[in-house]
């Protein structure tokens, strides 16, 4: 079986200020930040093994 896990960055210090992020490098917020570890939990659980992965180089990705 195939999977495509995809993940959206968590909320920015932009995203809360309802400014259009682009390629803008901007942080996350806590809020941000909890969210991109619950999702990497989240992730963990299923205990699929990957064969590749791609992010952005932005540091909300990270």
């Amino acid at each position: 079986m195939n999977n495509l896990i995809l993940v959206r960055h968590g909320q920015s210090h932009w995203n809360k200020e309802r400014r259009f992020t682009g390629w803008a490098d901007i942080d996350l917020t806590d809020k941000g930040k909890e969210e991109a570890r619950l999702a990497g939990e989240l992730i963990k659980k299923t205990d699929i093994k990957f064969d590749a992965f791609f992010t952005s180089t932005l540091k909300k990705s990270f």
